[in-house]
């Protein structure tokens, strides 16, 4: 009887029943945790709008959408630029891409492991006996016999297969998945973080700007006052301890001036790190204040859906979805593992019978393979794995109550915020209300020139309080669209799913 071929159906068989075994595979289904069962943020009842300071409340919208280009309600044509060209070329993120591309292709490596391996091969030998191996095999060889060189031609199919019957390579997938997800989140993050960074970035420029044109302004006048103390003391209209402490108060006043020109040109070059430039290549327009506008509706989503909105949350249950799978793995390591190889070719002394019947030649190898003893590491890696399951587990809800306590902060911020640029603006409103009078009485000769030059200072030192309290109410405001999760389930820019990759 002639052979009929390799029996490929026994290797592929497993095919279906692996499939079939796909929900018995070894260790704990992860669930996502559930949302936490909380009706708020704040202990007290969020107010439906904060203090309208400068004229301008802020209502907050409960269950408002958010936008993925958050940004872009500042209306700063320049902001928005910034922060495309930082999307473009900041090479943190540029690093972040490439991880989840990498986490990418880790799983399609893995998802491999539940197909058989093919490979082939042609192979030409060229052999020579001598006679007294034929004798030393038990031949009976003459003395004068030769045996010509001959050539052997081979021409194999291998296959070989390791069903996972307990899930070892489902649980494998499942954890590079999670793994993928992992940095998918990540990426999110990076985003998200990059955008907030490099509004807070350009709002503190334009606060530090306003500062120092406002310091300026208050060493000139000090410097006028000064001036004009020392024409008094040559007169002898002062004594010296007046044009001493005038001295001082311009000294201290120029003192508060380098630190505020520092603070300034450091975050220009924070900027400049953000957008993927050098320093001495870095050029952009000057953010001020008056540039950009304070967003008037501010989203308060629902707790149960901040869990879902956050990339931090995210990423901290892909982990712990991560690690449960890696407990499914070490107790399919524990199981017996089967594996099947198939070998099929033609041997043959010429190409032209290679491939006939006569040639052919296979085999078929089953094995079954039982951990039986391990000196213990199977059993402590699977303790190691639930060890850091439970630990996945704690991270996960500090990170939750961790997000809970930045919205809380950053709502209550916002409404402090609005009452302390109030006060703020009550307070210059008053300098100037003094200024004005001061500059009456001085007209009209009541007041010396010198009052006026201290209601001045007075002023502008309310106006670089107010403009502080402006600032904080501006990033507060980015604090918050970050705390919320910045709107990124709107944006493009980063690929959800892949061919099936990322679930």
């Amino acid at each position: 009887m002639k052979p009929t071929g390799f029996p490929f159906g026994i290797v592929f068989a497993p095919l279906t029943l692996c499939a079939l075994l796909d929900g018995c595979a070894a260790g704990p289904n992860f669930h996502a945790p559930a949302a936490p069962v909380v009706s708020g943020y704040t202990p007290s009842v969020l107010p439906a709008a904060t203090a309208a300071a400068d004229g301008k409340p802020q209502q907050f919208a409960p269950a408002a959408d958010i936008p993925g280009d958050w940004w872009t309600l500042y209306h700063s044509p320049e902001l928005s630029a910034l922060i495309s060209a930082a999307l473009a070329h900041n090479p943190n993120l540029q690093a972040s891409q490439q991880s989840l591309i990498a986490a990418q292709e880790t799983v399609r490596e893995a998802q491999g492991g539940l197909f058989p391996t093919v490979s082939g091969s042609f192979q030409a030998e060229r052999d020579q006996v001598s006679p007294a191996q034929l004798a030393g095999s038990g031949q009976n060889v003459p003395n004068n016999f030769s045996i010509a060189p001959y050539t052997l031609y081979n021409a194999s199919l291998s296959v070989s297969y390791a069903p996972s019957l307990f899930g070892l390579a489902q649980r494998g997938i499942e954890q590079e998945q999670a793994a993928a997800v992992y940095q998918r989140d990540e990426l999110e993050a990076a985003y998200l973080s990059l955008t907030a960074n490099i509004v807070t970035a350009a709002v503190t420029e334009a606060s530090l700007q306003a500062q120092i044109d406002a310091t300026n302004e208050i060493i000139g006048d000090e410097a006028q006052q000064l001036k004009i103390l020392q024409i008094q003391y040559k007169l002898g209209g002062v004594s010296s301890a007046n044009v001493l402490s005038e001295e001082a108060t311009l000294a201290q006043a120029k003192a508060e001036l380098p630190p505020l020109q520092a603070q300034l040109a450091q975050t220009r070059d924070q900027l400049a790190d953000y957008v993927g430039a050098f320093p001495a290549d870095f050029h952009q327009a000057d953010f001020t204040l008056g540039g950009l506008h304070l967003p008037e509706t501010l989203p308060v989503s629902v707790p149960s859906a901040l869990v879902a909105q956050r990339p931090d949350i995210a990423a901290a249950a892909a982990q712990l979805h991560e690690e449960t799978a890696a407990v499914g793995v070490a107790d399919a390591n524990m199981l017996p593992q089967i594996s099947l190889t198939g070998n099929i070719g033609h041997d043959a002394l010429t190409t032209g019978s290679l491939f006939t019947p006569q040639t052919l030649v296979w085999s078929l190898v089953a094995g079954v393979t039982q951990p039986i003893f391990e000196g213990g590491q199977l059993a402590a890696k699977r303790k190691i794995a639930i060890a850091q399951m439970r630990q996945s587990a704690a991270q996960y809800e500090t990170t939750v109550l961790a997000a809970f306590q930045n919205v809380s902060d950053t709502l209550q911020a916002l409404q402090y915020d609005a009452a302390t640029l109030q006060a703020a603006q009550a307070a210059r409103d008053a300098a100037w209300q003094s200024l004005q009078v001061t500059q009456a009485q001085y007209r009209d000769g009541a007041q010396p020139f010198t009052a006026v030059l201290t209601a001045q200072v007075t002023y502008q030192n309310t106006a670089i309080t107010q403009v502080k309290a402006v600032a904080a109410r501006l990033t507060d405001t980015a604090a918050l669209y970050q705390a919320m999760g910045g709107g990124w389930w709107h944006r493009n820019d980063v690929t959800q799913k892949c061919c099936g990759i990322i679930p």
